[in-house]
């Protein structure tokens, strides 16, 4: 067996989507978009939601084949058509990686209590290596901007990370309903 380098080789689930991965409904399925070797798709499934996981990399996938719980999808979603149209998730979960023309499939894709949770390098990354280029680096604030209002968002930051590499990374959880919508209810959200 090959051995696993770069975006592949990475198991951990990121402390931010373990953070928030207990608000995703119970049983609901999750979206895990550019998944790499797939340690969100694994994390989620092990908690018992179904989970369609999409990379472009052949390698990624065949890392996910017999993984249960888990559809695992090779696509160019940068090039190609979005693979998920019409499907809805309780969590779309995105990391380390930014297109933003994806953005509105992203926000389309999520059910009306879905999660949308997403981390990524942010503009100062390149003064500690790769990415650099700014075409792959969020903007201040960018996350916020990218779900709007029409949206409540639970966490945000974007500053320095010193760990597992020093980094520059933004942040957001965002649930797809208006704080309107929420506040009334928000006890009982964050408890069940």
């Amino acid at each position: 067996m090959a051995t696993m380098t770069g975006h592949l080789a990475m198991t951990n689930p990121s402390a931010w989507v373990q953070r928030w991965a207990p608000l995703v409904r119970k049983g609901g399925a999750v979206l895990d978009v550019a998944c790499g070797g797939g340690r969100h798709a694994r994390f989620f499934a092990a908690l018992g939601h179904p989970v369609d996981a999409v990379d472009r990399d052949p390698a990624a996938i065949t890392a996910l084949a017999g993984v249960p719980g888990v559809t695992a999808r090779c696509a160019d979603i940068e090039g190609g058509p979005w693979p998920y149209p019409g499907r809805t998730y309780a969590a779309v979960v995105v990391t380390n990686y930014l297109h933003r023309p994806l953005f509105p499939a992203l926000l389309s894709a999520l059910a009306p209590d879905g999660l949308l949770i997403y981390e990524t390098f942010g503009v100062g990354n390149e003064a500690y290596g790769r990415p650099a280029n700014p075409e792959f680096l969020l903007r201040p604030r960018e996350l916020l901007e990218a779900v709007g209002p029409e949206r409540h968002v639970l966490g945000y930051e974007n500053g320095f990370e010193a760990s597992p590499k020093l980094a520059v990374i933004q942040r957001i959880c965002a649930l797809n309903k208006p704080l309107t919508e929420v506040a009334p209810n928000l006890k009982f959200f964050l408890n069940s």
